[in-house]
């Protein structure tokens, strides 16, 4: 079963003693890996100015989010930012899928989905300030899905930091919506929890 077929899923940031490139396991509610994402395109002068500095942070991002077997599904990109995140989406032939828009800086932070034509597909928005657990909503304001680190089921001893997350989407999302609804997930750390040191 595909990533993108999936209703529940659960992501955790593998541990590293200097975090230089981001990388997350995806895995099933038994805990057995189903995919990964990974940060791509980190050149060596890149990674010494994440370990020097904090500029990093205002760079272009890009992340890929792959099946187990090694099949890019996604792949999202984050230009170069100054306060407001935005994420170019693209699926794995590269075509183009939508963008994932941060629409404010202060408060709970809320993010819209956009198709490739710039048509409204629905939210990404926090329940809380710590903006650790959000809903999705459709079009019409309606949740079809979330995520959260509150977790209580197998794997719950992985939810201990904000590095790891679980994403429900309903069964009844579908098409570039689900896409964008999946990709949302990888964008969370990248515009929150990696961007602390800035204005987000």
């Amino acid at each position: 079963m595909s990533l993108l077929e999936r209703s529940r899923m659960f992501v955790h940031q593998k541990a590293k003693l200097i975090e230089l490139t981001n990388e997350y396991q995806i895995l099933d509610e038994e805990g057995q890996p189903i995919g990964f994402i990974r940060q791509e395109g980190q050149t060596t002068a890149r990674k010494v100015l994440r370990f020097v500095s904090s500029l990093d942070q205002f760079l272009t991002h890009t992340y890929a989010i792959y099946d187990a077997d090694g099949t890019k599904l996604l792949e999202l990109t984050r230009p170069r930012k100054f306060m407001k995140s935005r994420f170019l989406v693209s699926d794995g032939a590269g075509l183009p899928v939508g963008t994932i828009v941060q629409e404010n800086v202060v408060g709970k932070k809320r993010f819209r989905l956009l198709g490739q034509a710039g048509d409204d597909l629905g939210t990404f928005q926090a329940e809380n300030l710590i903006s650790w657990d959000f809903k999705i909503l459709d079009a019409a304001g309606i949740p079809v899905g979330r995520v959260t680190k509150k977790w209580k089921g197998l794997g719950v001893e992985l939810l201990t930091t904000a590095d790891n997350y679980m994403i429900e989407i309903d069964d009844s999302v579908s098409g570039p919506f689900r896409m964008l609804a999946l990709a949302s997930a990888a964008s969370i750390d990248t515009a929150l929890k990696q961007d602390s040191g800035g204005f987000n």
